[in-house]
């Protein structure tokens, strides 16, 4: 029998809510599970992506990753792993690096053999580029008797699945038993084809919305040919409090103040959420009073849509999201542009998703196509007529630079630097601080993932 952990989306390098104490605890996660590995003297380590959050971690971050991982080299305890979303490259991988040290295996197309099982790796691949993947895996080795595939995506059947399993294990050359995923933080097993495909989870909180508890999967591929997948908790992580309240039309800040002081706080994230009816609330009083209470971070999250106090008193405004609007149309942008500016305005998406979002698509249209970055002519709304350059000159109005054989190109980069600086840093902004890695190519081929 092989026995192996099973985790990913550990999102090293994260320093959630702006606090160097989170960004210590998802390394601290990470060293948890490798430490589990070690005392119950499991095969092997597979990480399913995103071991770092961004695609340039820190130095601290760096050494504390290989800290962690020499502890399975010295337990003889092999690391395999995918690229995710978040660290991808488009040269070497961090990955790489680590396996030029000893530290690790990057999986791929090539079976890695652990006692009787074959593991494959696919890492993460933008939706534009999966049309024309073709699943072609090495033949399973004779002594392996079992096999499985390690990727990172939004599989389905599961939430906000984009990448069709079916397809995966129908097009394969190669009958897998189990597929290892991650991407989604929320852990779930189904059964694809008579294949069993699991998501492990993460194992840090990167939202709030992830209020069940963090921890990894143990997968057993058992001598009589069926595979076996139980859950393990990390009750070590940060210590989530979730207060929930809802008022009453007579209700308001007492209330609130009244529910969180009956929760122990001390080094806690705390995370009050206001429904109901009740009289508006000042979000900095509670967090205050949380803090005052020994909470590490404190986040108010009011989702009423309250009335103005004062109906005597009619006040309007101009739509400020029209006035802009109306401004990006006369700025003669690309047609990438205006998609990403209204990406990051819509409000769809919530803030932690953001940057991400800006990212993936900016790589979707670079790969689709290079004429979206084209600048387009800027609208003068005094003269909508305008034909020749002439007018332009004489009327002193700006122009779109001239278009040369390396402006789509330039468009790209100055583009998806200003959406994704747009975007901002929220508290789960995904992605990297330099605009110039917004462009990265994920790899699209298999043959580029062994």
């Amino acid at each position: 029998m092989t026995r192996v952990i099973h985790t990913g989306d550990t999102h090293i390098g994260y320093q959630q809510y702006n606090s160097p104490e989170r960004r210590r605890d998802f390394l601290e996660a990470f060293r948890s599970v490798v430490e589990d590995a070690v005392t119950d003297d499991v095969d092997a380590v597979i990480h399913a992506g995103d071991l770092f959050h961004d695609r340039r971690p820190g130095l601290v971050d760096l050494q504390g990753t290989v800290e962690v991982l020499r502890t399975l080299s010295d337990a003889d305890i092999p690391f395999l792993a995918v690229v995710g979303n978040h660290e991808s490259k488009r040269d070497a991988q961090w990955l790489d690096l680590f396996a030029d040290l000893g530290l690790a295996t990057r999986l791929g197309a090539e079976p890695v053999v652990v006692d009787d099982t074959a593991f494959y790796g696919l890492d993460f691949v933008p939706r534009s580029r999966r049309d024309d993947l073709t699943y072609d895996f090495d033949a399973l080795p004779a002594e392996a008797a079992h096999a499985s595939l390690v990727s990172h995506g939004l599989f389905e059947p599961f939430a906000h699945a984009d990448w069709d399993t079916e397809t995966v294990l129908a097009e394969s050359t190669v009958d897998f038993d189990a597929v290892l995923l991650g991407d989604n933080h929320k852990p779930d097993t189904a059964e694809v084809l008579d294949t069993w495909v699991t998501y492990c989870g993460s194992t840090e909180r990167a939202s709030a919305s992830e209020r069940a508890d963090r921890g990894y999967n143990f997968v057993d591929f058992a001598d009589d040919g069926t595979v076996g997948i139980s859950r393990r908790g990390l009750p070590s992580t940060r210590e989530f409090v979730f207060v929930d309240v809802e008022l009453a039309a007579d209700e308001g800040i007492d209330r609130v103040q009244e529910r969180v002081r009956q929760h122990d706080l001390a080094d806690a994230v705390v995370i009050v959420t206001v429904e109901g009816e009740g009289r508006p609330i000042a979000p900095a009083a509670i967090e205050e009073l949380a803090i005052d209470r020994g909470a590490l971070v404190a986040r108010v999250n009011d989702r009423r849509d309250l009335p103005d106090e004062d109906e005597d008193v009619s006040v309007s405004f101009a739509n400020p999201d029209d006035a802009v609007r109306e401004r990006v149309r006369e700025m003669g942008l690309s047609d990438a542009a205006l998609e990403i500016d209204e990406t990051v305005r819509s409000g769809d998406l919530a803030d932690s998703n953001v940057r991400d979002s800006v990212e993936r698509r900016v790589r979707d249209l670079l790969e689709d196509d290079d004429s979206a970055f084209e600048p387009a002519p800027e609208r003068r709304p005094d003269d909508e007529d305008v034909t020749t350059v002439a007018d332009h000159l004489t009327d002193g109005a700006e122009s779109a630079p001239e278009s040369t054989d390396d402006a789509p190109a330039e468009g790209a980069a100055s583009d998806s630097a200003d959406a994704v600086a747009d975007a901002g840093d929220g508290d789960g902004a995904a992605g990297t601080d330099d605009p110039d890695e917004t462009a990265d190519a994920d790899t699209a081929s298999l043959g580029d993932f062994a």
